[in-house]
């Protein structure tokens, strides 16, 4: 029987999956770093797994992350290159996602920050009241998740603009493609969301040039990697007024430390990697899908390519 091992840096997280996985594939052989047989295991289960765990692990075959995305796993330098790592893809990741980006369109459309902003001083002022047509979106990344999300603002009448590394078609929704492209996508935007997965071309994106191309008291929504925020440019960018806010759902380091200034950072608003997650039902069956084709000698699936990090 293959074994799995939970490689989480949170012990709850790793509550958590060792009780879905004992719910949703009670076939599955799966078990904490400290149980017995665990450096046995040939499948790891990973949230950040702890420096040096995959390493430790000889008879490793398959890494598999239990989100959309596999960055996390570079925090841990020991892991073998040439194991396959698989991700969850959950079609209801998109639903969630939607929801939240579209919730923080609103907030800066509608002028919800202001308003809560001004609360503690009861200030009361009505923000200006505009058109959807006339507030200009950016979505950065369409993919399975970018596209719709982009989709959904266009069709609640934002006048919406999309970018991505190659050529992308969406209804209603003006698509630019490739680095010589992005200059001409965020100009003037009235709030920039980034959807991007996190590559080398990409890290970092989210910086004073690109705030500087944004419309004046514009906004930032982050739900791709944290590693794309430059947040010396972002807290720069606030102060200097020419961003108004950011809505920030990622960080570097998760949880975000107590100490860091984004917590403390006038117009920053932080949620805890909430935007959206994939559903226990679909990582068990998903993680216990590969896990049979890897038995089998089948192809996995929602393999990443390793050039792309996706």
């Amino acid at each position: 029987m293959n074994r799995l091992v939970l490689l989480c840096q949170d012990p709850a997280l790793t509550d958590w999956l060792a009780a879905l996985f004992a719910r949703h594939a009670p076939h599955l052989q799966v078990l904490r770093p400290e149980d017995d047989g665990a450096q046995q295991a040939q499948i790891a289960v990973c949230w950040y797994p702890p420096a040096g765990s995959l390493g430790a692990l000889k008879h490793l075959q398959l890494v598999y992350s239990i989100g959309s995305g596999v960055d996390h796993l570079a925090q841990d330098t020991s892991r073998n290159p040439s194991v396959p790592v698989c991700r969850v893809v959950d079609p209801d990741h998109t639903v969630g996602m939607s929801e939240y980006v579209h919730w923080g369109v609103l907030h800066f459309h509608r002028g919800f920050d202001q308003v809560i902003a001004g609360n503690p001083k009861q200030h009361w002022q009505r923000p200006v009241q505009r058109r959807a047509q006339a507030f200009k979106v950016g979505v950065m990344g369409l993919g399975a998740i970018g596209a719709p999300v982009a989709a959904r603002l266009a069709e609640a009448g934002y006048d919406v603009r999309g970018w991505a590394r190659t050529p992308r078609a969406i209804n209603q929704v003006k698509t630019y493609s490739g680095a010589s492209a992005l200059h001409a996508f965020v100009q003037e935007l009235d709030v920039l969301i980034n959807l991007l997965p996190l590559t080398a071309s990409t890290q970092g994106l989210l910086n004073h040039e690109v705030f500087g191309l944004m419309a004046h008291a514009s906004a930032l929504i982050n739900c791709g990697r944290g590693q794309h925020l430059n947040e010396a440019d972002l807290r720069h960018a606030l102060a200097s007024g020419q961003l108004r806010g950011a809505l920030l759902d990622v960080f570097e380091k998760e949880p975000l430390p107590a100490d860091s200034p984004l917590w403390h950072t006038p117009g920053v608003w932080v949620t805890p990697h909430m935007a959206s997650a994939a559903s226990d039902l679909c990582i068990a069956q998903q993680v216990a899908e590969n896990v049979s084709r890897l038995s089998s000698g089948l192809a996995l699936k929602n393999r990443i390519d390793p050039e792309l990090g996706y």
